[in-house]
């Protein structure tokens, strides 16, 4: 039997979505404001979803205080209060957009994870606005 467990978290983050080859206009028409060059934020809303079989020891698919922890170390640390664009490296060259940031952050956390887990990152930009990601 197969339960998911979830974990919330959150981080603020600044980025300009952008690409280097194409000049202001074009971006602009492409990405609206979300290509002012003076950067913008978010206040992201992070769910985290691990699913696997449960624990006949434990009790547990995945202990919550290691994934909390993980979530932490791995993202809120590299993330939160930073411009993505400029301070993260995995996105020097890699549009921050909510897609692209889902995808990087189960990048991070997949291999930190028991390998039989399965593993699902919904990522709120705004309450309306949202991407899920299940690494495939």
């Amino acid at each position: 039997m197969k339960v998911t467990v979830h974990r919330k978290a959150h981080f603020n983050a600044a980025h300009r979505l952008y690409r280097k080859e194409w000049d202001d206009t074009q971006n602009e028409n492409i990405f609206g404001k979300c290509s002012n060059p003076n950067f913008h934020g978010h206040n992201y809303e992070l769910t985290v979803s691990v699913t696997g079989e449960i624990d006949k020891k434990t009790g547990f698919v995945v202990d919550m205080k290691i994934l909390k922890d993980l979530i932490y170390d791995e993202i809120e640390t590299a993330f939160d209060h930073k411009n993505l664009n400029v301070e993260v490296d995995e996105f020097k060259d890699l549009n921050p957009t909510a897609e692209n940031i889902a995808v990087v952050i189960y990048n991070k956390l997949k291999p930190k994870l028991e390998e039989k887990l399965e593993l699902e990152v919904t990522l709120y930009e705004t309450p309306r606005n949202f991407v899920t990601y299940k690494g495939e």
